[in-house]
């Protein structure tokens, strides 16, 4: 395992931006090893997104710099962009998913995007455009990273199936009209996994993400005869 060879060396070993249940596993994995410290960062407290590092304890006595912030911003008022529209801006620019951390849209301002800080420089030189609208891309630091501290609210609903856009369209209070479309654009998932058809069917545990909106979980299911 490269965290155990990391140890060994004394040196710290780095993943590349992992979804929360991979996080889970392996932060759980690591724990059972001895001399091992590791820890998670995504650039600010709630990221889902993050990079682990892991090492022997001497080498990680402060938490290893491995995530940048970028702020990338136009006029997006007539223009407004998804989630997916700026992930797709920097994959297009050549940049790998995992290289990618969590984007925090800002309206018609732009976005705010958490990257590996080797791609600063060729982000910061060569994104020009997301969509139809011309953008500046600038390095920020972590601390000026926009977020809104989780707010949690629990909500019943009677749905005639247990299909995404039913299920989702009710959880956030949008027509599954809306939420189709936003499926077609790239900005909802299920278990952090992109979801491509409307019809697709959760179950109890699901965790369904709408860009921009926030996420559910189904808690519970109950049939009624």
């Amino acid at each position: 395992m490269q965290a155990q060879r990391a140890s060994q060396r004394r040196d710290v070993f780095h993943t590349s931006f992992l979804t929360p249940p991979i996080i889970a596993e392996a932060m759980l994995a690591i724990e059972k090893l001895a001399d091992i410290k590791a820890v998670a960062q995504g650039g600010y407290p709630q990221a889902e997104r993050c990079r682990i590092s892991a090492g022997h304890p001497d080498s990680m006595r402060s938490d290893p710099d491995v995530v940048a912030a970028l702020s990338i911003s136009g006029n997006f008022r007539l223009e407004p962009c998804s989630h997916g529209d700026f992930l797709g801006a920097i994959l297009g620019a050549g940049i790998t998913r995992e290289k990618v951390g969590d984007i925090l849209l800002q309206g018609e301002r732009g976005a705010q995007v958490l990257v590996d800080p080797e791609l600063v420089d060729y982000l910061t030189s060569t994104l020009e455009k997301v969509g139809k609208v011309g953008v500046s891309c600038t390095q920020i630091p972590l601390l000026a990273i926009e977020y809104e501290p989780p707010r949690t609210k629990s909500f019943k609903t009677v749905e005639s199936s247990l299909r995404v856009d039913a299920v989702a369209s009710a959880g956030f209070k949008i027509s599954r009209t809306k939420l189709g479309s936003m499926i077609s654009s790239g900005d909802v998932r299920v278990n952090w996994s992109l979801v491509s058809k409307s019809g697709a069917t959760l179950k109890a545990g699901d965790v369904v993400s709408v860009s921009g909106m926030g996420r559910l979980k189904v808690k519970s299911i109950t049939s009624y005869c």
